[in-house]
């Protein structure tokens, strides 16, 4: 018999109470048991970046970290950027124009990473760009395309930012 740990956190704005076990990571809470599966698993060892979430604001590879360890956390994934019946979040509407989308595999993960830095710098470089994407593996798209949603945005966040 396995003993679960009870948790709370706050997932894209609902709070939730689960019962976990000590083990599990995050990934694996956020995608078997709260069905949120935009958080893809791919590496299993964070060398991809698909599995990228925000927890309390810092994006984090949710297969490395404990699911425990969120306790009390604001989580934040892809479904919560354009929830159903919702437009697209304005980097989403981005990447799409930009097409910077391909397979979709790793694209949750890099608009995690691409939130975070937004909300740290609202004009970043190309430069601060690449050392963000830098810990994403993409054999889709090449980066460029990502590059240049990103600067489209110049700073203008505009309406429906989250």
């Amino acid at each position: 018999m396995t003993n679960r740990i009870p948790m709370s956190l706050q997932l894209n704005g609902r709070s939730l109470n689960v019962a976990i076990e000590a083990r599990e990571a995050l990934a694996d809470l956020l995608r078997d048991h709260l069905g949120h599966t935009g958080t893809h698993i791919g590496s299993q060892q964070g060398h991809c970046g698909a599995c990228t979430v925000l927890v309390d604001g810092n994006s984090v590879r949710a297969c490395l970290m404990l699911a425990v360890q969120a306790n009390g956390s604001i989580v934040d994934t892809v479904e919560g950027l354009a929830p159903a019946g919702e437009p697209l979040h304005p980097l989403q509407q981005a990447l799409r124009a930009h097409h910077a989308l391909q397979c979709g595999f790793c694209t949750p993960g890099i608009e995690m990473t691409l939130i975070d830095l937004l909300k740290r710098q609202a004009s970043p470089t190309e430069a601060d760009i690449r050392a963000a994407l830098a810990g994403h593996l993409c054999r889709c798209t090449g980066y460029q395309n990502l590059i240049e949603a990103v600067l489209s945005l110049d700073g203008n966040k505009g309406p429906g930012w989250r």
